[in-house]
């Protein structure tokens, strides 16, 4: 039984086929997932789906890429929709110099913000940063997060980066990427990550893994990035399957 740990079931290009996708999962031995908002319509597909399928968690928050769009409006929306039976985490918040929609102080002020409604509400966070390494600890680090924890969504650094915030209390969370023959960095990551603050993603539809990079992910291919990352640590496939499932459902505090 699988765990991915983040996936966009909520995007447009699932509008066709989610019950086919959630079925697919399941034939794949994915059982349970959190499907990622991260602006007012995909906050509120994620909502409704978590309603609609027991194998679903929800995740909501406001993306980097949407900082300059956020306002106290939004920010008191937000709280309110946080306490919807089966949101499990705030996110994805961060930052994103990649894209660079907004000036960094206005990504690194929503960023603190999304940070202390968190803390208020002892909820563990869900980190995404494209480029921006390096401010994205320093915010962690300056914010102390240690108390609510959280995900390293998609993992990009490489195992220096890893122990710094696994130090903080944060998981590492390894997506499709750990697949890619090129991705040498993240798959050091991958044997070095303890087993017990260790998850799996597919950032789904994006990111897919071999053997279907380039095509369009979905939630049941967590199983290929568990099974590369239990061939990269010479262990069984269940072992990684076991371990990454108790540990969303330890950070998510779900039944189970």
């Amino acid at each position: 039984m699988i765990f991915d740990s983040h996936t966009h079931l909520n995007a447009e290009q699932f509008n066709e086929d989610i019950p086919e996708t959630i079925e697919h999962a399941k034939e794949l031995g994915v059982t349970e997932m959190a499907v990622v908002g991260f602006d007012t319509p995909t906050i509120e597909k994620s909502l409704k789906l978590s309603q609609q399928y027991k194998e679903i968690q929800s995740i909501i928050g406001w993306h980097p890429t949407e900082a300059g769009s956020y306002t106290p409006e939004i920010e008191k929306n937000l709280q309110q929709l946080l306490t919807t039976p089966k949101v499990v985490a705030l996110g994805e918040i961060g930052l994103d110099y990649y894209w660079m929609e907004d000036p960094k102080e206005v990504q690194d002020r929503v960023f603190r913000r999304q940070i202390a409604i968190a803390k208020e509400m002892n909820l563990p966070i869900s980190i995404h940063t494209r480029d921006a390494m390096e401010d994205t600890y320093k915010i962690l680090k300056e914010e102390d997060i240690r108390d609510i924890g959280g995900i390293m969504h998609s993992f990009s650094g490489d195992p220096e980066w890893m122990e710094k915030f696994l130090d903080m209390g944060m998981h590492i969370s390894l997506s499709g990427v750990v697949t890619f023959k090129k991705a040498l960095e993240v798959q050091e990551v991958a044997k070095a990550v303890p087993l017990d603050r260790l998850l799996v993603e597919t950032d789904a539809p994006y990111l897919a893994p071999v053997p279907y990079r380039g095509k369009r992910n979905e939630p049941g291919y967590t199983r290929y990035v568990v099974e590369k990352i239990a061939e990269l640590r010479e262990v069984p496939f269940e072992e990684i399957a076991e371990h990454t499932t108790n540990n969303a459902h330890r950070l998510f505090r779900l039944a189970k």
